[in-house]
């Protein structure tokens, strides 16, 4: 069972707090012979979410956005942060301490290259970079004439006084009626492709993989079930699977034991001598720059490049499928629990966006099942939906207005399957405009969903789709179409998704969002979201082509006062009333009668 949380932007105290562990830095790093340190947000690991004894960045600055990074020089101190945190960053730090740049446009390398002085030796910790990060920064303080120094402890750990544990929940066993595959099945798999990389072990970073390998979920992360563990896995012979052994149970340990050499964390590095003289796979994204360190120091040969693990898992195998159809009923019918809730309490003028992210927060918990949401709700009504990636605060907490468009974006974990599904909503009368908008947003989002496309498409190849019925009339969104989603793993998975950057080619089994918007600033936002599974598509008499589509997981109704039947083509509404009709079927058995009848007046034909 859990709560809801809320930040509050105005922490004053920790606000204070920072000028006084800025002048400590200095000291330490004035006694290390350094003239800065590079602190980003981030753990050894490179995860989304991070325990509390990670938080470095803002135990130093103050900031708790989801994205940042600091460097600390002898007279100068700069925090970096991207569009969302503009307002927030200047609640929780302290100007006089910090300037502010942005993360995207300077991000910290190029502000090295322009304002070090030659000569300067700038510290960092090699554990919470990846070797592409560090390489970045090493070129830089290059470039400025400086040297970039990697440090055996952070200097941060030492100040940080009542610093959290870190974390220790425990390791439970993933049932392979959930898995669909076994681990011995798994790593046959992972040796045939270290086979074709000609690499002797893989050195597995990314938690993601390691619980996927083994079978195994946790709590040391909010949000997404991790184990913070890492893995060896050799090309021949038994794997090694490095966790906190107070995380095991007797159970646990022996299960794990069947298939891989348990062993501690702190061993990690150590048991880097054993491949001397061999190919080592790193994975680009996670690896710590360490973790190359430490290979190389130990005679091996780091290579980085993609893990393979990572699509192998971005491919679902049936059981997942299974698990993630049943999740999205369960997760359906408490969605239309909340929706039909909302009809008729948002027109008493007293819901606020916390009080609706604590009303579904409810119906989902209400479900016996529930074990977190996938990530914080983003609740935005009127202006502050119009915010992407808006997190509600105490603060920001606004009442829903009668006629203000309603933004809700949530997702649920679930043992069987992970969800995310947006719904923008009106409680009173929308305007020409806002039905306008929303109707060609629908349009983009029904594209997607009929898409039928060559076995390698890209997500970049299907993203202009979904902005085509915007770009008619001269509008778009700055963000992309979809992500991918684990099974009850992360809710942002790689490598496929449908943005201009899609890279990856879609496959069959793997699941992706599909939420194009529209968002006026200052005035509302909309954005219709719906998971997807990559499927076969059948293929017409004489085509050549192997074809993929899609099948829409998510069931939820749209609301029906916000959408133009004139905007829409015939095909368009038969999208629309055919969708609805499934939804009515599904969800019906699970309702009470008074829901029932809400749910049918919500999916009549258009």
């Amino acid at each position: 069972m859990f709560e809801a949380r809320f930040q509050t932007f105005d922490d004053s105290s920790e606000r204070d707090e920072s000028a006084k562990r800025v002048t400590a830095l200095r000291t330490e790093l004035k006694r290390l012979g350094l003239d800065g340190f590079v602190v980003p947000r981030a753990d050894r690991q490179q995860n989304e979410y991070l325990p509390a004894s990670e938080e470095r960045l803002a135990w130093l600055t103050g900031f708790t956005g989801s994205a940042g990074a600091a460097i600390v020089l002898t007279e100068r101190a700069v925090l970096f942060v991207d569009g969302r945190y503009t307002v927030q960053v200047k609640n929780q730090t302290d100007g006089a301490v910090f300037s502010t740049e942005h993360l995207v446009e300077c991000p910290p390398h190029l502000w090295l290259e322009k304002n070090l002085k030659s000569g300067a030796r700038i510290g960092f910790d090699p554990w919470l970079h990846t070797t592409d990060s560090a390489e970045r920064l090493r070129s830089a303080c290059a470039k400025a004439g400086a040297s970039l120094v990697p440090l055996e402890s952070n200097p941060i750990d030492a100040l940080w006084d009542k610093r959290p544990a870190p974390p220790n929940g425990p390791v439970t066993l993933r049932d392979v009626k959930f898995a669909g595959e076994s681990t011995a099945d798994k790593l046959r798999l992972i040796r045939s492709e270290l086979g074709k990389l000609r690499a002797d072990v893989l050195i597995v970073s990314d938690p993601q993989n390691v619980v996927w390998t083994f079978n195994i979920r946790g709590t040391d992360v909010t949000h997404t079930p991790l184990v913070l563990a890492f893995a060896a896995i050799p090309r021949e012979g038994r794997p090694k699977l490095y966790v906190d052994p107070a995380k095991l149970s007797n159970d646990v340990r022996s299960t794990l034991e069947e298939t891989a050499d348990v062993r501690d964390t702190a061993d990690l590095t150590a048991d880097f001598a054993a491949y001397k003289d061999k190919s080592v796979w790193l994975d680009a994204g996670s690896a710590a720059e360490a973790l190359t360190l430490e290979v190389s120091a130990k005679g091996g040969r780091p290579t980085r490049g993609a893990d393979p693990i990572t699509l192998m898992k971005a491919a679902k195998n049936n059981a997942e499928i299974a698990g993630t159809r049943a999740a999205h009923l369960r997760d359906g019918a408490a969605l239309v629990r909340f929706l039909a809730w909302f009809d008729t309490e948002a027109l008493s003028g007293k819901v606020t966006e916390i009080g609706a992210v604590e009303a579904l927060e409810t119906f989902r918990r209400d479900t016996g099942v529930l074990k977190d949401v996938s990530f914080p709700s983003i609740s935005g009504a009127g202006p502050n939906g119009a915010i992407v990636h808006y997190r509600v605060t105490t603060e920001s907490n606004r009442v829903i207005g009668k006629d203000d468009l309603f933004l809700i974006d949530s997702g649920a974990q679930y043992e069987d399957g992970t969800t995310d599904v947006t719904r923008t909503i009106i409680a009173g009368t929308p305007t020409d405009e806002m039905r306008d908008r929303f109707t060609r947003v629908l349009k983009g989002h029904i594209a997607i969903a009929c898409a039928v496309f060559p076995e390698g498409t890209t997500g970049a190849q299907l993203d202009t789709l979904a902005r085509a019925p915007l770009w008619q009339v001269g509008l778009d969104f700055d963000h992309g179409t979809g992500h991918g989603v684990g099974s009850y793993l992360s809710v942002h998975e790689g490598p496929q998704r449908i943005s201009k950057l899609g890279t990856a080619p879609l496959k069959r089994g793997m699941i992706l969002s599909n939420e194009p918007g529209y968002y006026k600033t200052g005035a509302y936002g909309i954005r219709i979201e719906n998971l997807l599974l990559v499927i076969a598509a059948p293929l017409p008499d004489g085509g050549e082509k192997t074809l993929n589509g899609f099948e829409t997981l998510t069931l939820a109704p749209f609301d029906r006062k916000l959408i133009d039947t004139r905007l829409l083509t015939g095909k368009e509404r038969l999208w629309v009333d055919s969708y609805h009709t499934r939804v009515r079927d599904a969800l019906r058995p699970q309702l009470d009668a008074p829901t029932q009848s809400w749910l049918d007046a919500a999916t009549r034909p258009l």
